[in-house]
């Protein structure tokens, strides 16, 4: 190594040296100036912090009038007015059928018939036996205005009379068995017999059903009982979707202890026939409704130590308020107190919120009527 090297070398070495020590002291220096400099100025330094602050993006809807709605949602079946198993009182041979199946028939019509010659000639036989003993009857009368013939003779005619009536009505009701008519007005269904095939009273010859009205069957839990009475309101739809009023007419006697649940029956007018019995249904009550009432969504809520609160969008910061709420519907709460039309409430981000917390509005838009 010559002699300019290790001069080079060593004076390396001595400024490696004197920068360590000299370092630490010019970097203390700094600090203290910076140190003096923000306890002179401590709001700049403040702001300088709250600069580097993270806002936080979330969702609000500004709080406008709206229609709430109690209601409960259920399940229900449409079952018809009236319905039948049409059967024949007596047995015997079918002799005629006098429906089309699937046809409307009104209260009274004669459906079918079994053979009733034995009963018509009995018949028949009594009227003639009546007639003679009317004839006998009135000139015993006769001779009894003339004391031609004992009371008791009179009587014994005039009971055989009598008989002979009761005897032609009881024929004439057996008579009646052996037609089948229509209870009421009515659909009648698919016949099961034919002509010629003997009936009894176990044998169904076709079912009618009364369709105008309907009656839509559905259950309600136990808690909504004395909310649902004669009168109530109910809509329903069907695969259709098209809506469809009813009203309630009845509810059962008692609760279902499996299910906690109790049966309402509503009635639907159905007037144009179009809706069948045995269909599905949705089904909607409304207990009550509250128009230009002030309602947030569900998940913009907090609840806290039994209390509910909502964070308010003011000034680009995040303020809690404790609300009172009231009627809660699938997607949306009635707030009953704490909130004014034209508040702004924070729906996202809810369990990063704290007071004061700079927040930025992202699709901010007003809260519909219908939301």
């Amino acid at each position: 190594m010559n002699k300019g090297t290790r001069i080079t070398l060593i004076v390396i070495v001595i400024l490696f040296i004197v920068g360590m020590f000299v370092y630490p002291q010019i970097k203390k220096a700094l600090f203290k100036t910076e140190f003096d400099d923000s306890m002179k100025n401590p709001a700049a330094s403040a702001a300088s912090a709250r600069s580097l602050a993270r806002v936080l993006p979330v969702s609000a809807v500004v709080i406008k009038p709206t229609t709430i709605s109690d209601k409960i949602n259920s399940t229900g079946t449409l079952l018809p007015e009236e319905e039948v198993d049409l059967s024949f009182e007596a047995s015997g041979k079918i002799t005629g059928i006098f429906f089309t199946e699937g046809t409307f028939v009104k209260e009274g019509t004669l459906l079918a018939k079994i053979n009733d010659s034995r009963l018509q000639a009995q018949l028949q036989k009594l009227e003639n036996q009546l007639k003679l003993a009317e004839s006998r009857e009135f000139r015993q009368k006769a001779l009894l205005a003339k004391d031609a013939v004992s009371q008791e003779s009179y009587d014994q005619i005039t009971t055989e009379v009598e008989n002979y009536k009761a005897d032609i009505a009881l024929v004439k009701a057996q008579i009646i068995e052996t037609e089948l008519r229509a209870p009421f007005d009515g659909i009648i269904g698919l016949r099961q017999v034919s002509e010629g095939a003997y009936a009894s009273p176990s044998l169904k010859i076709a079912k009618l059903t009364k369709i105008i009205p309907l009656k839509l069957q559905f259950s309600i839990p136990e808690r909504y009982v004395s909310y649902v009475q004669k009168g109530t309101p109910v809509t329903f739809y069907l695969d259709d979707l098209m809506v469809h009023n009813a009203t309630v007419y009845a509810t059962d006697s008692k609760i279902d202890e499996a299910t906690r649940t109790v049966l309402v029956r509503a009635l639907y007018p159905n007037n144009n026939g179009r809706l069948a019995p045995g269909s599905f249904a949705n089904v909607s009550v409304q207990l009550s409704q509250i128009n230009d009432g002030i309602a947030v969504p569900s998940q913009s809520l907090i609840p806290e130590m039994g209390k509910q609160t909502v964070y308010l969008y003011k000034n680009g910061k995040a303020e809690p308020v404790e609300v009172s709420l009231g009627i809660r519907t699938e997607i949306n709460v009635q707030v009953t107190k704490g909130l004014s039309v034209g508040d702004t409430v924070i729906t996202t981000g809810i369990l990063q919120l704290r007071k004061g917390l700079p927040v930025a509005i992202e699709n901010l838009k007003p809260k519909a009527d219908n939301e």
